[in-house]
């Protein structure tokens, strides 16, 4: 087995991290930062970890390679990557492969690889998921680009990636193109929608069931104690919801606009540019987005607010319970959703992606790691009986009261003037899709009166049109 040598460029938390990830897996790592003071601090503090080697230009880290280099680039998405790639470019020979592990757009990414498959070299986009910790101790790793080039990196990337809890490891080689940030980005999405939902219970929870922060703690915590409720996302909350500063809890500090970096954007445009439709997570983009409309939100102050108030708050326990089923169901929805976007990209752009493959990569290491994820692989999965299990066992979890609390939760939410545009959205994504007929139907009419656009019937085949006034 030749020897695995790895270079890093960018030593912020993440690419800090994944060089120490990469060391620990036995890679010469050799650290390059565009301000030498961080490449010093890293080796003061982390020197003795493994075999590192501090490079101060990239002529010092192409010349510290044996022979073809591979190359981590850990940089702000963007321009900020094109100049790294242009400064880069001297130093980069035929059968150098360099890794973006930032969170670009895919269509950057098959710019980039377009541009440089011309030199030789092999540009591979690589989603990375977890967080600091993970990018230490195991991410998920989705990277994409050339497929024979990537039987260079796999072992090392096998090595740096979590545990899937089945024995495997969470990463898989995901095609070709832009393939492996367009996974990643689409990650991002249900990542937007699920803590969207959470937020929204919390809301709930907080303001109508004057649940206190202790019982929120409480709350999530048995969420991430149960089965079906089992994620990343739910064990955080409930150690946010625990910490103090001096005599305040922290949360109740904390400004409510929220940020985002461009992926979840990024996921709706593509859904729509596809023709899938993702509401749930179009509807956790645009919350935050109208939490940090200052303007917009000034002036709401002023507009009538008038409350149902006929509308009962149901008892302390029953209340938990009815969220707690709403947070599961709108889950399985959104990431129903997200999977049908990389179902329908894969078929478009021919990646023949697996998407059981992915629920088992999504399972260690990222940031929507949960325990549905594992009946997911299974619903998506190959094998026919497991499969139609799986799929029915998912199915049973909206029949009868479920599906009626639920109902009743996002009611509550719109009758008391507490806004839930994820739950209702996957409440409304779930009965569109049962509906046996929809009124579009109407708005085909619409389109052929006012602009010839034609229609289908369901009583003969054909096309028609129509002169309404006649």
């Amino acid at each position: 087995m030749h020897k695995q040598q790895l270079g890093v460029i960018g030593l912020g938390t993440m690419g800090a991290n994944l060089a120490r990830n990469a060391a620990r897996n036995g890679a010469e790592v050799y650290l390059y930062n565009r301000t030498t003071e961080k490449v010093d601090a890293f080796m003061k503090e982390h020197r003795e970890e493994g075999n590192f080697f501090p490079c101060k230009t990239y002529d010092e880290l192409s010349r510290a390679f044996d022979a073809h280099k591979t190359l981590l680039l850990m940089v702000d998405a963007g321009d900020v990557v094109d100049a790294v790639l242009k400064d880069l470019e001297p130093f980069l020979a035929k059968g150098d492969i360099v890794i973006d592990g930032g969170n670009s757009h895919f269509r950057d990414t098959e710019r980039r690889q377009k541009a440089l498959k011309e030199k030789g070299v092999h540009f591979f986009g690589m989603g990375v998921s977890g967080g600091a910790v993970g990018a230490l101790e195991g991410a998920s790793l989705m990277p994409g680009g050339d497929e024979k080039a990537f039987k260079e990196i796999e072992p090392l990337l096998l090595g740096m990636a979590a545990e899937d809890g089945d024995g495997g490891k969470c990463m898989i080689y995901l095609g070709e193109g832009g393939a492996g940030h367009f996974v990643k980005m689409v990650h991002n999405g249900i990542e937007y929608a699920i803590m969207q939902l959470m937020a929204e219970c919390y809301d709930l929870l907080k303001n109508l069931g004057k649940f206190s922060n202790e019982e929120l703690h409480d709350i999530f915590k048995s969420w991430n104690d149960s089965e079906e409720l089992r994620s990343y996302l739910a064990e955080i909350t409930a150690n946010i919801f625990a910490k103090k500063e001096k005599n305040a809890y922290l949360v109740d500090l904390i400004a409510d606009a929220a940020g985002q970096k461009g992926t979840g954007k990024w996921t709706t445009q593509s859904a729509l540019d596809l023709g899938v439709a993702i509401p749930t997570i179009n509807a956790a983009v645009d919350a935050r987005i109208l939490s940090g409309s200052v303007k917009g939100r000034e002036n709401g102050k002023s507009y009538p607010v008038m409350v149902d108030d006929t509308e009962p708050i149901p008892q302390s326990m029953r209340f938990r319970s009815s969220i707690r089923i709403s947070m599961e169901l709108s889950a399985i929805c959104a990431y129903t959703q997200g999977f049908t976007l990389l179902q329908r990209a894969s078929e478009e752009y021919g990646w023949k992606l697996d998407v059981s493959e992915i629920a088992r990569i999504w399972r260690g290491g990222c940031i929507i790691r949960s325990a549905l994820l594992k009946r997911l692989q299974n619903a998506y999965g190959t094998t026919s009986g497991v499969a139609k299990a799986a799929h029915d066992a998912l199915l049973l979890r909206f029949e009868g009261d479920h599906q009626k609390e639920w109902r009743q939760v996002v009611e509550l939410g719109i009758s008391w003037n507490i806004p839930v545009p994820a739950l209702s959205a996957s409440l409304i994504y779930f009965d569109t899709l049962t509906r046996e007929r929809l009124p579009q139907n109407l708005i085909q009419a619409q389109r052929d009166y006012f602009g010839a656009h034609t229609y289908a019937r369901v009583d003969k085949k054909g096309t028609f049109h129509t002169d309404w006034e006649q």
